[in-house]
């Protein structure tokens, strides 16, 4: 009898599963809120647009309620092989990959200026900080004025240079120019590259940043081991500091890759996929043939989207993968 009392009291003391692995436990309490959600919002949402592409639908129901899309295959894929507009965006994709990745070089070179101890710095800093902070509708707004061949600064410049001012029989003012001022946004030649460039504005703001905090994490005695070997200048920068900002690097790269893939709101607000179609990316092209006011095809927009779904989970696993190989490598 006293020897059970002892086991049952043994039993009592012991501390409760939920005690023993609290550690393991409080981890997930935080993660499984954001999971439902990432579940939801996004992980259901992919599937869905996946199955969606197979179909024909213009988003309409029957009077039963009872969906009226017709199951097509893979048929809104094989008209994406055709489709002129389809490979327009994929190239522009393309163009604002390449291009986008400026921002990286660029915005390491700012940091390495403003990371200095001179006067107004405060003040430099916090220009450079300007673009990251306001967001892209007004970006695209501004250079959309910017390149305004009438009263933006490129047309100003243009009159500077090219024309020459007159009066007219009313007392007006004109400009008498040897050659148009060009329309950078009406350009299906130049309208994407000038998107670019507004979009590498706050864009390299941000790997500036990101830049800024690797250099105050620079180790101070490797830079002072490196000037008593000599090392100054080029020299330092590439085999002393760079080697130093491979996170931030990555960061950047993979901030920057994602940035150019997903752009849409520079495009809508500039140009809205004009001239002619000649500014769209798949974003964009999925946006204007399944939910504006032209398309209503949203089996075709989920076949594009699946597109640059896929585009961008290569990406992702290919920088998931460095990551692994470099956590693999610091063991």
């Amino acid at each position: 009898m006293a020897d059970a009392s002892m086991h049952q009291a043994q039993a009592d003391a012991r501390p409760s599963w939920a005690a023993r692995n609290k550690l393991a436990i409080a981890p997930w309490l935080f993660l499984i809120p954001a999971l439902i959600f990432f579940a939801i919002y996004v992980v259901i949402p992919i599937f869905e647009s996946l199955w969606l592409s197979l179909y024909e639908w213009n988003g309409l129901y029957d009077v039963n309620g009872n969906s009226t899309a017709v199951w097509v295959g893979f048929d809104n894929y094989v008209k994406l092989w055709s489709d002129p507009n389809f490979w327009t965006s994929l190239r522009n994709n393309l163009a604002w990959l390449i291009l986008y990745m400026l921002a990286v070089p660029v915005g390491l070179f700012i940091a390495l200026f403003l990371n200095q101890t001179v006067t107004g710095m405060r003040f430099y800093k916090s220009m450079f900080f300007f673009p990251f902070v306001i967001s892209q509708v007004v970006v695209g707004l501004i250079f959309g004025w910017f390149y305004n061949p009438d009263f933006g600064v490129v047309g100003t410049v243009w009159k500077a240079l090219f024309c020459e001012e007159t009066t007219n029989i009313l007392g007006n003012v004109t400009f008498k120019c040897s050659r148009p001022a060009p329309d950078i946004l009406s350009s299906p030649e130049w309208a994407t590259y000038g998107i670019i460039a507004a979009g590498l504005w706050p864009q390299i703001a941000y790997c500036m940043i990101l830049y800024l905090t690797g250099l105050n994490n620079v180790a101070a005695d490797q830079i002072e081991a490196a000037r008593l070997d000599g090392a100054k200048g080029w020299k330092m920068l590439w085999y002393v500091v760079v080697p130093q900002l491979k996170p931030a690097t990555f960061i950047a790269v993979v901030v920057t890759v994602i940035g150019a893939l997903r752009s849409f709101d520079m495009i809508a607000i500039m140009t809205q996929g004009g001239p002619f179609g000649s500014t769209n990316v798949l974003s964009h092209y999925m946006y204007e043939v399944a939910i504006s006011e032209y398309g209503e095809r949203y089996g075709y927009g989920s076949s594009v989207a699946t597109v640059l779904f896929g585009i961008m989970l290569f990406f992702i696993s290919y920088f998931l993968w460095r990551m692994y190989q470099d956590e693999k490598g610091t063991r």
